[in-house]
C-alpha cells in the first residue's frame, strides 16, 4: 500500500489556513507508535524511534496502511484530514546518533506527500512532526528558548523544504522550550502548531498555566501558531485542566482548538512505563473529546496512544452524527 503515481489534480487545493477557517473540525490521524509495535511487531530505533521505519519495505508498508486507513476514514465522514511524519524524535542530534542525515526527514516526507497525491476526495494535508529535546513527560533535558529556537530550526527547515504543508510541535512539556520552537518554526513562514504536555491541574509539565502559556507565545512571536493543543492525553484529564480558574479565560477559549487523545484517563508516567495496551471504548473516548467544545472551540481532533482505526471512527461519526442534528453549526466547505 506504499505510494502509486496518480495524475495530479488542476483544482487548486485549499490552504491549511483557509481550511482551518472554514471547516468546523479536522480529523487528524491516530496511533501510530503503538500500532506499529503491536501490529506489525517493528521495533522502533534507540535514536530517531519511528523514523527509521521508512529505511525498511515492511516499515514503509505499515505505515502507509496505517495512513491510508485513518485517511478514508476522513473521507467516509467529509472531514478534511491531517497526517504527519514519524519525526518526533528525529532532531539533530538523534538523526546523526543514528548514523543518518537530513536524508531521513526528507525520505519520511516524501513517502508521505506520495500518499497524499492519491488523496483527492477531501482535503488532506500532511505536516511534519517534531518534539521537545529531553523527555516530554517530566521536562527533563529541556532547553531554554534561545537553546531551543537554534536546536529545532534544522528539523524545522529541513521538513519545511522537503514539502510540508504545516509543521506540529508534539507534547512539548516546558514554556521555554515551547517558545523557541515556536521562533523556529514561524521561521519557516509554514502555518504550524504547538501541542503542549497537559495536567489535570491546569499547567504544562513546567507548571506554567496553560493560558500563561499560549499568551506567552502569542505576544512574543511574529507569526503566532495556527493554533494550540495538547496530545498524548486523554479528554478526562483536559476537561479537568481547562475547567481550572486561571484557563477559564477567552484567550484559551479561542486558541486551544485540537487534542490527540489517549485511550485511557491515566497520568504521563503510567502511560509511558505501561507494558500491555491501555486503550478504553471508542464511542466513550469519542464523547470525551466532542465534550471539550464546551469549553474551546475545539476542531482538531485525533489519537495518541491506545487508540486505532476503531476510536478514529467513532470521533468521526459522532461529529457527523452532531453536524447533522445542528446543520448551521458548520461552516461549510
Amino acid at each position: 500500500m506504499e505510494p502509486t503515481t496518480t495524475p495530479p489534480s488542476t483544482k487548486r487545493p485549499l490552504s491549511l489556513v483557509r481550511c482551518f477557517e472554514r471547516h468546523d473540525a479536522l480529523l487528524l490521524e491516530g496511533a501510530l507508535g503503538e500500532r506499529l509495535k503491536r501490529e506489525y511487531a517493528l521495533t522502533p530505533d534507540p535514536h530517531v524511534a519511528l523514523a527509521a521505519f521508512v529505511r525498511s519495505e515492511a516499515g514503509r508498508h505499515a505505515l502507509c496502511e496505517l495512513w491510508q486507513g485513518y485517511w478514508q476514514t476522513a473521507v467516509r465522514y467529509g472531514l478534511p484530514f491531517l497526517a504527519t511524519t514519524p519525526t518526533r524524535r528525529a532532531n539533530r542530534e538523534r538523526t546523526r546518533q543514528a548514523g543518518e542525515d537530513e536524508g531521513l526527514l526528507r525520505d519520511c516526507m516524501t513517502l508521505l506527500a506520495g500518499l497524499k497525491a492519491g488523496w483527492e476526495r477531501t482535503p488532506t494535508y500532511t505536516g511534519g512532526l517534531m518534539g521537545c529535546k529531553g523527555d516530554a513527560y517530566t521536562g527533563e533535558g529541556a532547553l531554554d528558548e534561545e537553546d531551543a529556537r537554534r536546536f529545532h530550526a534544522w528539523q524545522a527547515d529541513i521538513l519545511a523544504d522537503a514539502g510540508a504543508d504545516f509543521l506540529y510541535a508534539g507534547i512539548m512539556p516546558t514554556l521555554p522550550e515551547a517558545l523557541g520552537m515556536a521562533r523556529a518554526l514561524a521561521a519557516t513562514c509554514l502555518p504550524y502548531i504547538i501541542s503542549f504536555s497537559l495536567l489535570d491541574k491546569g499547567t504544562l509539565v513546567d507548571g506554567t498555566p496553560l493560558h500563561t502559556a499560549i499568551q506567552h507565545i502569542d505576544s512574543r512571536t511574529e507569526r503566532p501558531p495556527l493554533c494550540y493543543m495538547t496530545n498524548c492525553v486523554h479528554p478526562d484529564i483536559v476537561r479537568k485542566a481547562l475547567l481550572q480558574p486561571v484557563n477559564r479565560t477567552e484567550l484559551v477559549r479561542r486558541r486551544f482548538q485540537g487534542i490527540q487523545a489517549n485511550a485511557a484517563p491515566l497520568e504521563y508516567a503510567v502511560m509511558d512505563n505501561a507494558t500491555s495496551l491501555l486503550t478504553s471504548a471508542p464511542d466513550d473516548l469519542a464523547h470525551g473529546m466532542l465534550g471539550l467544545r464546551e469549553l474551546t472551540a475545539m476542531k482538531i481532533f485525533g489519537g495518541c496512544c491506545g487508540t486505532d482505526g476503531r476510536h478514529l471512527e467513532a470521533i468521526a461519526r459522532r461529529f457527523s452524527l452532531r453536524r447533522s442534528a445542528t446543520p448551521d453549526s458548520g461552516t461549510g466547505a
